[in-house]
């Protein structure tokens, strides 16, 4: 199907131009606002039927309807792009989330910012020290989802190992506890859960969004896996100041 034409042309200064994969979530249509605001010329991929949850963006963003796991869709609107933020979504069995991440990695251009978003749950090295709580939850939800047919966490995990492996520019941010409200900031953020200053567990889902948004002009999170948490979350204002 044709893409919804909006605004196409980039204004002189007006910046970047970046894709938002998963542009019609609620994460997603926070990283296109934010992305906005910063003036940059904004390419959004999300299913067909939900494109109209783009409708306040009408006139300053493109939309490109299709699965965010084909290969096709993702070239083209990944095609001159110097960042792209992807929500890594594990739907269903099909290995929804390890496709989509592939189909970035090897489409977006040499050179551009690659911004992942998942959870905690995700371990670069193996340093991570999780809660009893923390384990039993991923594990039983994990095991129902699949069940279920619903979500495959392990997808997810098998994203990331690709993008781990990459030589790309990426940086994958690792989410806490979500929940909406007025932003309190960019979050503070740790190479390890467990790290006391991660403690609250909780970001305003608008300042995640932020977070990713912000990375792509930060050079010191290339190839880097944060997990965030909230700015003002009584573990952040404990620890604000120590070093990551």
């Amino acid at each position: 199907m044709e893409s919804i034409r909006v605004n196409r042309e980039k204004r002189p200064g007006e910046g970047k131009r970046v894709c938002v994969v998963g542009a019609s979530g609620k994460l997603g249509r926070y990283m296109v606002q934010h992305a906005l605001d910063r003036g940059y010329e904004v390419v959004g991929v999300c299913r067909e039927q939900s494109v109209h949850k783009l409708a306040e963006f009408e006139s300053r963003m493109t939309a490109i309807p299709g699965a965010t796991d084909d290969r096709a869709v993702i070239a083209r609107a990944v095609n001159g792009c110097d960042a792209v933020f992807t929500v890594l979504v594990p739907w269903g069995v099909k290995r929804y989330a390890s496709g989509t991440a592939q189909a970035v990695l090897d489409h977006a251009p040499p050179g551009a910012r690659l911004i992942f978003s998942c959870g905690w749950h995700i371990t670069r090295d193996g340093k991570d020290v999780y809660t009893r709580r923390f384990k039993l939850y991923a594990a039983v939800f994990g095991r129902l989802a699949k069940l279920a047919r619903v979500v495959d966490v392990g997808d997810q995990v098998e994203a990331c190992r690709r993008i781990f492996a990459s030589d790309t520019m990426w940086t994958v941010v690792r989410g806490s506890d979500l929940e909406e409200g007025e932003s309190q900031g960019l979050p503070l953020w740790s190479r390890h859960v467990g790290d006391p200053v991660l403690a609250s567990n909780l970001t305003r889902r608008v300042d995640y969004a932020r977070f990713m948004v912000d990375a792509v002009e930060n050079d010191g999170l290339v190839h880097e896996a944060p997990a965030i948490v909230g700015r003002l979350t009584p573990s952040a204002l404990a620890h604000a100041g120590r070093p990551t």
